[in-house]
């Protein structure tokens, strides 16, 4: 007899090898219908995979996170499956799944168009309607080799040839499609009934531009239309608020071809900037942080020490002078230590804390690059803390507790809690990775927050906590990170006086709370739909006269205004008035002040809040009160459509 142990801790008992689609049909027939893979000891299995032993199982549906990437990835599949129905000549490379889709690489004599795509996906659904088995095959791989270099597929048939020889492989067959895969697949086309083809891309074969350009069809998969529809309609919305658009629209910044992944900030793009720098120059003041600048090239030396050079050095620029070899520096922790070796400190003096608004550069792939949100120069609101071992948990809980509330105050209430741990390359003992693991967990535990763990994404030199915020349309954004480094302090000298009177080596807090300034501003713009709240916006009020006659008392109360802190503009041209309120109001401005003759007399202001609302007319001091109760309580205003 095999007994099988189900997720509820029941058992199915069978006197045979049986298949999980077996197990589920014997369940229910609800089951049956709905699975699409299952899990057995574990390991996730196709419905046809045979149980010959004693075992867990339970099955996948589509309410599983991995029932949906098993439908993503067949939906992969089944759209090569597409394309070599209709272009035959046309070579399959690979298709794996992405956040929220799956891609997959052609190669092919002409460009496909928008008309191919939407050919392509009503081929798809003829097929997917067929409701032909997927079945998985295995072979040698060196019978694959010869079937693939057979039938022209060139790209198919090295991938396989780089397998280790006499293994054997698994290929999936639907109808006359087959393909290399590891599996698993749904156990018939006619699960996959909600895709959308999205877009096509160029990328190289294996991402090295010296190889051909392929052609990458982009599609999204998901269980429910209804999950679909809000997805693109999502989509709609982040097209709208792109930051990229706004930034031109708004004037607040551009990119061009001689600079590659960094930015010419305008007058009110850097008034953001301003304003979100000094915030956090007051968070440094108010919680115990001392200001510092570290130079901006560090000798080859230093980034030796550090293990940057070993670990890092792809992504870093690099230059020379007089014979010595230098970087731009990726990140500040060096610069810091340096600081810190100074002066010999005293445990007394812990925990030091020191912040900087640090310029970086990375050597990011141009293929990355994307507006404000991936750059190759970008400044960090950086700290590091030199503290003891006994004092990590006090400063990794008060962190938290300090990024909650800048989050809030920037308008972001849900945030996201993750553990990334030790990867594969880094430097340390295994001990001091442990007990820096289990003090950020620990840290968090106190902190009352439920989190994730990532396996082997913490950094080179160190654990750590990714801050993750959601956005007002339910994206996510990494944006801060609390790392414990027990390594880089000790390669680069940094110690203590102990109160035993011995040296000893600090713990290093690596900590960042918007992160990229630069990234952070674009998530605050696209959050905001441009329509930044007005402690945040360039431009807090604008003044409108209706005719010349009151253009010197609009500039008057500008002007006045302007005084008393406030970033307000006047708009003086020679238009109707109603042309220009519709302008102001595509600027985004939280306030548009209108000024006639009867204002003018009264020494008073019209005031038009964001989105059209009529807020009367007000006295200059009751509406320069308001602003400043808007400020201070840093409250919205108005429609951020």
């Amino acid at each position: 007899m095999i007994s099988i142990s189900l997720p509820d801790g029941s058992k199915k008992s069978f006197d045979h090898p049986v298949s999980a689609a077996e197990v589920a049909a014997s369940i229910g027939t609800g089951l049956a219908k709905a699975a699409l893979a299952a899990k057995v000891e574990g390991k996730l299995v196709d419905l046809s995979h045979v149980i010959d032993r004693d075992g867990s199982l339970s099955i996948v549906t589509d309410k599983d996170k991995e029932g949906l990437e098993i439908l993503r990835h067949s939906t992969a599949h089944l759209l090569a499956y597409a394309v070599k129905e209709l272009f035959p000549d046309a070579q399959v490379t690979i298709g794996p799944v992405i956040d929220n889709g799956f891609y997959y690489d052609f190669s092919y004599k002409r460009p496909f168009t928008p008309e191919d795509l939407a050919t392509i996906e009503k081929k798809m659904a003829e097929l997917a309607a067929k409701n032909e088995p997927v079945v998985r095959e295995v072979w040698k791989r060196d019978d694959a080799v010869k079937f693939f270099e057979s039938i022209g597929e060139k790209y198919k048939a090295e991938i396989i040839s780089a397998i280790p020889a006499g293994e054997d492989i698994s290929l999936y067959r639907e109808g006359r499609f087959i393909d290399l895969c590891r599996g698993p697949h749904v156990p018939s086309t006619g699960k996959l009934k909600v895709f959308k083809l999205m877009k096509v891309a160029g990328a190289y074969w294996r991402g090295d531009s010296r190889n051909e350009m392929l052609q990458r069809i982009y599609g999204t998969a998901w269980a429910k239309k209804e999950e679909q529809d809000a997805y693109l309609k999502m989509l709609e919305e982040a097209e709208k608020r792109d930051h990229r658009r706004l930034g031109r629209e708004l004037d607040l910044f551009h990119f061009q071809d001689e600079a590659p992944g960094l930015i010419f900030w305008h007058p009110r793009g850097w008034a953001i900037w301003q304003v979100v720098e000094q915030y956090m120059r007051q968070v440094y003041r108010d919680n115990g942080y001392q200001e510092v600048r570290a130079p901006q090239i560090l000798d080859r030396s230093l980034w030796e020490r550090s293990g940057h050079w070993e670990k890092y050095r792809e992504n870093m620029f690099t230059t020379e002078s007089e014979n010595r070899h230098y970087a731009l520096k990726p990140m500040n922790c060096p610069g810091h230590i340096q600081i810190y070796n100074a002066n010999l400190h005293s445990y007394r003096e812990l925990p030091l804390r020191y912040g900087e608004f640090g310029a970086c550069h990375r050597n990011e792939a141009s293929g990355a690059l994307h507006g404000l949100m991936r750059v190759r120069g970008f400044t960090q609101d950086d700290g590091h803390i030199f503290c003891t071992e006994e004092q990590i948990l006090d400063e990794c809980v008060a962190y938290t507790s300090l990024l909650q509330k800048v989050y809030k105050d920037f308008g972001f209430e849900h945030i996201l809690y993750k553990v990334s741990t030790r990867p594969e390359k880094r430097i340390g003992s295994d001990e001091s990775w442990d007990k820096a693991e289990q003090a950020l967990m620990e840290s968090l535990h106190r902190s009352g927050v439920a989190f994730t763990i990532s396996p082997g994404e913490g950094a080179f030199y160190g654990p750590k906590i990714e801050y993750t915020l959601k956005d007002a349309i339910g994206r996510e954004w990494q944006c801060g990170t609390m790392q414990v480094d027990f390594s880089m302090p000790g390669r680069l000298g940094a110690e203590y006086v102990a109160e035993d009177n011995t040296r000893k080596v600090p713990v290093m807090l690596h900590r960042a709370i918007v992160g990229s300034l630069e990234r952070f501003i674009g998530v605050l713009i696209e959050n905001h739909a441009g329509a930044l709240p007005p402690w945040l916006a360039p431009v807090q009020a604008a003044v409108a006269n209706i005719s010349e006659h009151q253009s010197s008392y609009a500039s008057v109360v500008a002007q006045t205004l302007k005084k008393q802190g406030f970033r307000v503009e006047a708009d003086l041209r020679n238009e109707k008035i109603t042309y220009k309120i519709r302008a102001l109001a595509l600027q985004k401005i939280p306030y548009i002040l209108v000024v006639g003759d009867k204002e003018m007399q009264a020494g008073q202001v019209a005031v038009r809040a964001r989105g059209g609302v009529d807020l009367g007319v007000v006295s200059r001091e009751a509406f320069a009160a308001r602003l400043a109760d808007d400020v201070a309580q840093r409250r919205n205003v108005g429609s951020t459509a």
